[in-house]
């Protein structure tokens, strides 16, 4: 509990202009904002460009944010939200040849193949199974970061686990 009012605290903190408890803030939730990205993205300079725009638009919009919730899945719905446009993006940029796509190695905590078959998701599956397995949000938490159904959020993880269950068989 007290960690929920020291964040609430540095929210308040952030939007009165404390650069100090803006810097807390991003210290707190910097990795877990870049390895989401990261994880939906795959592209490690994209993931850092994708982590920061998020976390300034987060800080731009403190006055809407609503202090009695946390932060972190606040700022967790932004980033997915941008790298999953990001994402579809190159997709369609290398659809039409504009960009080759590369392949970022696998991050530390997953196998090569988990990471691989995990790539090889649609970033709306790849970012709920991330969200759910990696970061550990509930569905329903999910579904109200991600503004969602809380059925869609379900079919996406069953969806999704399936994919990856198939490709790593």
């Amino acid at each position: 509990m007290a960690g929920r009012r020291d964040e609430r605290s540095r929210v308040r903190g952030a939007r009165e202009g404390s650069v100090s408890d803006l810097e807390a803030l991003f210290r707190a939730h910097w990795p877990s904002a870049y390895r989401v990205a990261y994880l939906v993205v795959h592209d490690a300079a994209a993931a850092e460009d994708i982590a920061q725009e998020s976390f300034l638009a987060a800080v731009r919009a403190l006055d809407r944010f609503d202090r009695r919730r946390p932060f972190g899945p606040w700022l967790h719905r932004i980033v997915v939200n941008r790298a999953i446009d990001w994402t579809r993006a190159r997709a369609l940029r290398a659809e039409v040849g504009l960009v080759e796509v590369p392949v970022d190695p696998p991050t530390p905590d997953l196998g090569a193949d988990a990471a691989v078959a995990l790539a090889e998701l649609s970033p709306e599956h790849r970012a709920v199974i991330v969200l759910r397995h990696l970061l550990g949000y509930t569905p329903g938490e999910i579904a109200r970061m991600l503004d969602l159904p809380r059925g869609t959020v379900n079919s996406r993880l069953r969806r999704g686990l399936d994919q990856l269950s198939e490709r790593l068989s």
